[in-house]
């Protein structure tokens, strides 16, 4: 069975492994290793790291290898959708930290598995927008630019 990228889901319940011999340990225990879950969410060994370094995720030790859970990978889907929607890492780590202590708001409404608030979605949509004219007008010069090349 071939591996699904689950970056954009918001809990993941299955990793779309065979069961081969060729299995790490961890999987045996339910975990997964760092580049299992590089593989799966399409992300580098770096990237991973990064939000271990900023307490984003929090995978066990057992010696140098870093043993994600489920719980991790959820988060990381989680934060990779937050990414993808725009909010930086500061402003996801309030949303996950808001997620743990209240269980979901009275009021939000759930954005990839993210629970934002209507405040949050307006605001995200007007940053969105903002940056969609600035882009569009970035490409509008670069074409006049690359029109001026073809002509010359």
């Amino acid at each position: 069975m071939p591996r699904h990228s689950s970056a954009l889901a918001a809990a993941p319940t299955h990793d779309g492994r065979m069961n081969t011999s060729s299995q790490t340990e961890t999987d045996s225990v339910g975990g997964f290793t760092i580049s299992d879950l590089a593989r799966d969410f399409g992300v580098t060994l770096r990237t991973l790291r990064f939000y271990e370094s900023r307490g984003l995720i929090a995978p066990a030790r057992s010696g140098l290898t870093r043993i994600y859970s489920g719980r991790d990978r959820a988060r990381l889907a989680l934060i990779l959708k937050g990414k993808q929607l725009g909010f930086t890492l500061v402003e996801i780590r309030a949303m996950l930290a808001n997620e743990e202590k209240k269980g979901g708001e009275a009021g939000a409404a759930s954005v990839g598995g993210l629970q934002l608030s209507r405040e949050q979605v307006i605001e995200q949509l007007d940053m969105l927008r903002a940056q969609r004219i600035e882009i569009e007008s970035a490409i509008a010069e670069l074409e006049a630019s690359a029109a001026r090349f073809d002509k010359g």
